[in-house]
């Protein structure tokens, strides 16, 4: 059944794009193109050692994120599962990765799950709300006892109380599932009020050359979002 919940207007893609950081590229690779049968659409350096292979799931992204430096090992929060809603599938299948993210694919509409969806570890409902409804603006979802749409694409919330102090989530770049990317019209808006309404900064707006204009928040058990005013969706790069 397709969603019928209306995305915000601040929204520039009605879905939502995931950041994954691995070193081991091939296996990765081979993995979400031949197993789960993303497609591969062109890959971005960014600077520092890494490099972005960008797959391409119905307009999201999955952003791999390869770097030989040695990755810290997940941390005890964060993302913690990506499901699938694939056209033609007959039945659910649980998959694993090469790097141990956990991955499950379920027939396109099964359980609510339109697109697909990010399981995420809050340490309470409220705090998720807080964060995903309040301080952002997206709307819920009330099939699940705790998630919100990103248009097309969900953020499940997953209580777990021990990781409302999860240190090592300071730092993004580790293995696994490590953000969430929103398109967004205007980013410095989107940012202001996130922030004005209680969100956590994680990186102030800035622009990337010709390309996009990015900032990134933390939710209350420090999981990262980026907001993104990427050029080739929005038509400008102008702060507003």
């Amino acid at each position: 059944m397709t969603n019928a919940i209306p995305a915000p207007d601040w929204l520039a893609k009605d879905c939502l794009d995931i950041g994954v950081f691995t070193n081991r590229l091939d296996k990765m690779l081979a993995f979400w193109q031949d197993t789960v049968g993303l497609t591969f659409d062109h890959m971005l350096p960014l600077g520092g050692g890494v490099r972005q292979h960008r797959h391409d799931f119905e307009a999201a992204i999955l952003k791999l994120n390869h770097t030989r430096t040695e990755l810290a090992p997940r941390t005890r929060g964060g993302y913690r599962r990506l499901i699938i809603g694939k056209a033609g599938l007959a039945e659910a299948a649980d998959l694993v990765d090469p790097d141990g993210n956990p991955v499950r694919l379920v027939p396109k509409g099964q359980g609510g799950i339109d697109h697909w969806a990010i399981e995420v570890a809050t340490a309470s409902k409220d705090r998720f709300f807080h964060h995903y409804e309040t301080c952002l603006g997206l709307p819920r979802d009330a099939r699940f006892p705790s998630a919100v749409r990103c248009g097309r694409s969900l953020i499940i919330g997953i209580e777990e109380p021990e990781v409302a102090e999860d240190t090592d989530s300071a730092e993004m770049m580790r293995l696994g599932y490590r953000y969430t990317t929103m398109q967004v019209f205007k980013v410095d808006t989107v940012h202001g009020q996130a922030v004005a309404r209680g969100a956590q900064e994680g990186a102030a707006p800035k622009t990337l050359g010709e390309t996009a204009r990015i900032s990134f928040l933390k939710d209350a058990s420090g999981n990262w979002m980026e907001l993104s005013q990427r050029a080739s969706i929005t038509g400008s790069l102008a702060p507003g």
